[in-house]
């Protein structure tokens, strides 16, 4: 038998779709649930309700010991380098680049040491803006991040873009760890370089791996969760994968969609 979850509370939904599959259903906090052996083309019935809808994935929700997320675009609702670009004037420019490097289309270091050159000589300050005026949490996040604390649950925010945001994110959210990449910077302007490493699809990757080292877990006990090309090597890695309101890559792959809600419906699946 599946289980199909509804990630909503509208009860007319919940009872066209029952009249759809042909089964019953049960109502729990947040959400329904179908319990059917029939096969359920889910993928349509979230075109046709405009719902997020998922199977109950075979992942023991009770042992999580892990939860990593990307920033931009997941965590967050903006694409930071974006925002610091239009401060240059030339959002668009960047913006269509990050767009074509999130759906896979090109290499990502190629594409964020092109994205980054075109910072040169903006002023530092420009990083505190980006992160009070614009940068936003996404619906649900701050809700999901003290569910999974009060679970014991570590967290993590993993970012192909820059650790001034995900420092200061993990700090106001409370976040266990983060790691992203380095704007070098001298006499207060950036450079338009980035040091060290880039932190791409691999090193992401790498990150959950060095994370279920640190505390003794494995991979198999970590959610992660995405929206493009990046995200496909930690997703991989992970034992459950999330696309959140992703790129159709990252839908395609993913054990869990969230394509309309917010992150905290993550939390449904907890509730066993």
């Amino acid at each position: 038998m599946n289980t199909i979850i509804l990630h909503s509370q509208a009860l007319d939904i919940a009872n066209k779709m029952a009249d759809v599959c042909g089964v019953a259903f049960e109502f729990r906090r947040s959400h329904f649930r179908f319990l059917t052996d029939k096969k359920i083309d889910i993928v349509a019935l979230r075109e046709v309700f405009s719902v997020d809808i998922n199977y109950l994935p075979d992942f023991d929700f009770s042992q999580t010991a892990l939860f990593v997320s990307d920033m931009d675009s997941t965590l967050i609702t903006i694409e930071c380098i974006d925002e610091i670009a239009d401060f240059a004037g030339i959002k668009p420019q960047v913006a269509a680049i990050t767009e074509r490097a999130m759906r896979g289309d090109l290499d990502f270091n190629a594409s964020l040491i092109e994205r980054v050159a075109l910072l040169q000589g903006l002023e530092v300050s420009v990083l505190s803006r980006v992160y009070e005026e614009r940068l936003k949490v996404s619906d649900g996040g701050r809700a999901l991040i003290a569910f999974l604390k009060s679970r014991a649950i570590k967290t993590a925010v993993v970012s192909g873009g820059f650790g001034y945001f995900t420092r200061r994110l993990a700090e106001d959210i409370g976040l266990d760890h983060d790691r992203a990449n380095t704007l070098t910077i001298e006499k207060g302007q950036l450079t338009g370089k980035v040091e060290g490493d880039i932190i791409n699809a691999t090193a992401k990757a790498e990150f959950i791996t060095e994370l279920c080292a640190k505390y003794q877990t494995t991979p198999s006990q970590t959610i992660a969760i995405g929206d493009g090309a990046n995200d496909l090597e930690m997703m991989a890695v992970a034992g459950l994968s999330v696309a959140y309101h992703a790129k159709p890559a990252v839908i395609k792959f993913a054990n869990i969609v969230i394509s309309y809600g917010g992150l905290d419906i993550i939390m449904d699946f907890f509730d066993g």
